[in-house]
């Protein structure tokens, strides 16, 4: 396949994954070894058509910011199938646990069914809790579905809430909507709301906030599909490295000692003419 032609099949993808998004793009920018010039407007295309897929941010501000960028694009995409976030969550889930998650969390799905002991309770986000529990339900996994008018009650009957980071700023956290809804009711419950932040969510504060310009529209924010919410409402983050706890007390702190996993390619921030 041509490089600009799989490009497009990437652009053109919805519904995959953000390990499948950022290796097919890997791949794909790597086709362009012998047009390098192409590489800035493939950036700003990629992120302009999955604009809540932080890694591939991540992916295409280190691969313009390198000098060798196609095997630089080589190594992410080594370092995203070798990302063990998902084990952390796997041994940091407690026993025979209720866990309730938002809409299609696929982490937090593919650590509930490793463990097989705990019990899911996924509130709805757009449609998307449908998939999630039809998915568990599959493997034999006791998992009930509720809807976001309910979440509540759903919050309530569990151990523990995890949210799914769709990217990750100094004080906020971009996640699916309903999100925020469900990591509030936690916080007044006082439950742990933990935070998955898969490798490359957490942007460095330029591509942040063009992340989530580009994601919710400031005057009418309720018509995006995404929220954003402030890192007081979660306790406990789990990444690449392990668990790390947030002070919320001190947010202002958390934020200093925020740093981003990519440098600050502002080049791909330019809109594309096409």
């Amino acid at each position: 396949m041509h490089p600009i032609e799989h490009l497009r099949y990437v652009a053109r993808a919805t519904g995959a994954d953000p390990v499948s998004l950022v290796n097919e793009t890997a791949q794909a920018l790597r086709g362009l070894r012998s047009e390098p010039a192409g590489l800035v407007l493939a950036a700003r295309r990629i992120v302009e058509r999955h604009p809540t897929c932080a890694p591939l941010w991540w992916l295409c501000a280190s691969v313009l910011a390198a000098a060798e960028p196609f095997e630089k694009a080589r190594e992410l995409s080594n370092l995203m199938d070798a990302d063990a976030t998902t084990n952390h969550l796997v041994d940091a889930l407690p026993a025979d646990a209720t866990v309730c998650i938002v809409g299609w969390n696929p982490t937090a799905l593919e650590a509930i069914a490793r463990r097989g002991d705990c019990r899911a309770i996924i509130v709805d986000s757009f449609g998307t809790g449908d998939a999630a529990v039809n998915a568990l339900a599959r493997l034999d996994i006791d998992v009930q579905g509720v809807t976001l008018e309910h979440a509540a009650i759903g919050v309530q009957m569990s151990d523990v809430v995890i949210i799914d980071a769709l990217g990750c700023g100094g004080t906020e956290v971009l996640s699916i909507g309903g999100s925020h809804a469900v990591a509030a009711l936690a916080y007044c419950n006082n439950l742990p709301a933990w935070t998955v932040t898969r490798l490359g969510t957490r942007l460095p504060i330029e591509l942040w906030n063009a992340m989530k310009l580009a994601n919710r529209d400031s005057n009418a924010p309720w018509r995006s599909d995404v929220d954003v919410i402030p890192r007081q409402l979660l306790g406990r983050f789990i990444g690449p490295t392990g668990i790390s706890e947030v002070d919320v007390n001190n947010a202002q702190n958390t934020a200093q000692n925020f740093v981003g996993e990519c440098p600050a390619s502002t080049e791909m921030l330019v809109r594309s003419a096409m």
